[in-house]
């Protein structure tokens, strides 16, 4: 096979049937034109047709090393620095499609997957059937095309200090069960499954700081499996109409809940299971951090961009350019725009093979970039706000413009360079961005995206190597010792 349209994305979804709770109730037919879910499967199947498109398909895909058939570029094992910068070429198409909005885009698991599969000795240190299935089954995705949702938390029951899931009576935590020769068998839940039950697959992965060999697993499952739930939060696209609800309409990747009943994985389908060492070195021992993050922040980038022409837009229309703390807001987004492209610039500049010939980016710069991100986020987000006022709490609906009320609305809603509907649709954009169910959602997840800020900083101060710097100053105090 190759890379596929995206009505080939869509009809796959509908015939796996998965076992999706909305709003209290089963999904039953087709998802793909569920209320629900019919925005963002469209949005999705855009982006599979785009790498289809004899405009863009060469940016968007390459040759199968098996077939020779194009496939999806995101699951390219980059070997230099210019396989790099075409996986982020790829990547940044995708991510303007929905302006950075689609946070799990299925560029982000394909990146993940690719990662394990480039590191595939580390599952053969302990298993040569590990690494062989590992390797196998990022072949199958790769040719199908498939798509991906997962999980790596655990529920909240409890998040002290001492607090240890397998004491607790009742199975909170998805874990390890049982075992017999056709597989694992796995019960309990795990949370944030974004665009769960809209993928071929659930992929699972460890959480950091397993300490249980039954929670020290990874394997993939089609999203159908039998046992497998997922029980959706309430959807944020409460209309259909693109007017009203631009964002959300569109790019609602509802975040899911997975509960697993005594789900059979297949002994082919499991990376690993059993084994705490191997869960609690995968991310550090292979190249997972520098290769997602690159699609992270190649997508975040995008989403700057996407806001600086927001912003320019609202200073604009109402004409207020001229007033110099407004100008200071604007040089604010620029300078995070900056900061963030020249931070995965940087990465990409001082890219190098890994130990299993894998040419991987920086970290460093990515990691810098990863953590600095939740802070500027919801500073922009705040800017959209300060600069549209009271305009973004004044705001008709679509309705109201085929309304008799209509020629009131353009009177008193135009502004200097648009006319009312024009200037509201500008004004519903920037609502939907910043102060909806569905951009508040987006602050939250960009603050938490890749794990708990302080953590994020914690480990930045640990893994960074200050030696260099340290000999600097010693030297300098020598120095000025002897003199």
């Amino acid at each position: 096979m190759s890379a596929i349209s995206g009505k080939e994305y869509m009809n796959r979804i509908d015939r796996l049937k998965s076992n999706v709770w909305v709003n209290g109730e089963k999904v039953n037919g087709n998802i793909s034109v569920h209320p629900s879910f019919k925005g963002v499967i469209s949005s999705q199947a855009n982006l599979y047709d785009l790498q289809l498109d004899p405009k863009y398909k060469k940016k968007m895909t390459y040759p199968s090393p098996l077939t020779g058939h194009s496939v999806g570029a995101s699951y390219l094992i980059p070997k230099s620095k210019e396989d790099l910068e075409f996986r982020r070429i790829m990547i940044k198409e995708w991510a303007k499609q929905s302006a950075g909005l689609m946070g799990r885009s299925p560029d982000y698991m394909n990146t993940a997957l690719m990662s394990f599969a480039a590191a595939k000795e580390l599952f053969g240190e302990y298993d040569s059937v590990w690494e062989q299935n590992v390797w196998n089954f990022y072949e199958l995705a790769r040719e199908q095309d498939l798509s991906f949702t997962h999980t790596f938390v655990n529920p909240q029951v409890n998040r002290s200090s001492f607090y240890f899931t397998e004491f607790e009576d009742d199975i909170i935590a998805a874990q390890v069960v049982d075992q017999n020769e056709d597989g694992i068998v796995i019960k309990g839940a795990r949370l944030l499954a974004t665009q769960g039950g809209m993928t071929d697959e659930l992929m699972v992965f460890p959480g950091g700081g397993v300490t249980s060999n039954s929670l020290a697993y990874a394997f993939s499952i089609p999203s159908n499996t039998k046992g497998l739930k997922f029980i959706c939060r309430e959807p944020y696209s409460y209309r259909d109409s693109t007017f009203d609800h631009p964002l959300a309409s569109k790019f609602d990747e509802i975040d899911t809940i997975v509960v697993f009943d005594h789900v059979l994985v297949p002994w082919n389908r499991v990376f690993f299971h059993n084994n705490m060492e191997l869960s609690n070195k995968l991310y550090s021992d292979s190249s997972f951090f520098p290769l997602v993050l690159h699609q992270v922040i190649t997508r975040r980038w995008a989403k700057l961009e996407f806001l600086l022409g927001l912003a320019h837009l609202l200073v604009d229309t109402i004409q207020i350019q001229e007033y110099e703390h407004i100008q200071g807001k604007i040089s604010e987004i620029i300078i995070s725009l900056e900061t963030i492209k020249a931070l995965l610039e940087s990465s990409e500049l001082n890219s190098g093979p890994d130990r299993f010939g894998t040419w991987v980016p920086a970290l460093n710069p990515l990691y810098v970039a990863a953590t600095t991100f939740p802070t500027i986020y919801p500073r922009m987000t705040e800017i959209i706000q300060l600069l549209g006022a009271s305009g973004l709490a004044s705001l008709p609906t679509e309705e109201d413009f085929t309304s008799e009320i209509k020629p009131d609305l353009e009177l008193y809603l135009r502004s200097a360079t648009l006319p009312a509907k024009e200037r509201v649709q500008l004004y519903r954009l920037a609502w939907d961005y910043c102060m909806s169910a569905f951009g508040s959602r987006q602050t939250l997840y960009e603050r938490f995206f890749f794990g708990d800020p302080v953590k994020l900083q914690g480990n930045l101060f640990k893994r960074y190597d200050r030696g260099s710097y340290v000999d600097m100053v010693n030297e300098f105090l020598q120095r000025a010792q002897d003199s």
